[in-house]
């Protein structure tokens, strides 16, 4: 009995020190962020006196509402796509049976596992042929499908019991009233975790906005930018919109963190 609490101590110890790694260095971006201009460069864990000049030198020489309304924007746009085409690709895929389907899954799947690089070029072509360059609708259209979200979650639909879908279906409901009553509802967790993944990962996104995005700094990420020169960085006003950046995404997650806790709870149980 005894070892056995060691061991729940040692490993509860072991998660508290791999957190406090993980969550350091976006204490220390707000800390820096918090400084006085003067004491930016400082190595003090805490950071007094508190000052707002960094926000405010931020706000001074970048318009950091519209940036913030220009990358949520296009993380909304594309994540509500991407979650709506892998939600009815993953639903057929998992729910009918049709010829070469295993091979046009894999095809389909397939596509995840090639660079963005390699078609950068064409679609960087295309939208210029578009005149869609240097546009927020230019960032958002290829990326309007991920292979990944439907790949994981075909693992979900699968999972599902057959049997509520043929019972819905001699009920007299159609495919589409099927997905969006029975399926979506019992779905929500793990539909809750891939948007947030996919929130996430668009409101990131550097490379292809920085290639679309010529003449404009649209998003925050680009943003980041005005703060860089050939004489010196200033840390002060990029930590702060840096930390502008982070507040929308943990935000997000505080309110989704039940939904995503429980999505990781079903796929372990499964």
């Amino acid at each position: 009995m005894m070892i056995e609490r060691l061991r729940g101590i040692g490993s509860h110890l072991l998660l508290a020190g791999t957190a406090v790694l993980c969550a350091f260095p976006i204490y220390w971006l707000f800390a820096t962020s918090l400084r006085r201009p003067s004491d930016v460069m400082s190595l003090s864990p805490v950071p007094w006196p508190l000052s707002v000049a960094n926000y405010a030198d931020a706000a001074h020489k970048v318009d950091v509402a519209g940036l913030i309304a220009n990358t949520f924007l296009v993380a909304l746009l594309a994540a509500a796509a991407q979650l709506l085409i892998a939600l009815l690709a993953s639903y057929a895929f998992a729910m009918y049976t049709f010829p070469l389907q295993r091979l046009l899954y894999l095809a389909f799947v397939g596509t995840w596992l090639v660079p963005f690089q390699v078609t950068m070029l064409p679609n960087y072509v295309l939208l210029n042929r578009l005149g869609l360059i240097d546009t927020l609708i230019g960032v958002v259209l290829p990326t309007l499908c991920s292979a990944l979200a439907v790949l994981l979650l075909r693992q979900h639909m699968a999972a599902f019991p057959k049997e509520l879908v043929a019972a819905a279906k001699i009920d007299g409901r159609s495919s589409w009233s099927i997905l969006w009553t029975v399926v979506v509802p019992n779905l929500r967790p793990a539909l809750a975790a891939l948007a947030i993944l996919l929130f996430i990962n668009a409101w990131n996104e550097y490379f292809w906005p920085a290639v679309v995005l010529r003449r404009s700094n649209g998003v925050l990420q680009l943003g980041l930018r005005s703060f860089m020169g050939t004489e010196g960085d200033d840390w002060g006003p990029m930590m702060a919109l840096a930390s502008l950046a982070c507040l929308p995404v943990l935000m997000l997650y505080l309110l989704l963190q039940r939904h995503i806790v429980n999505a990781f709870v079903r796929s372990g149980l499964k």
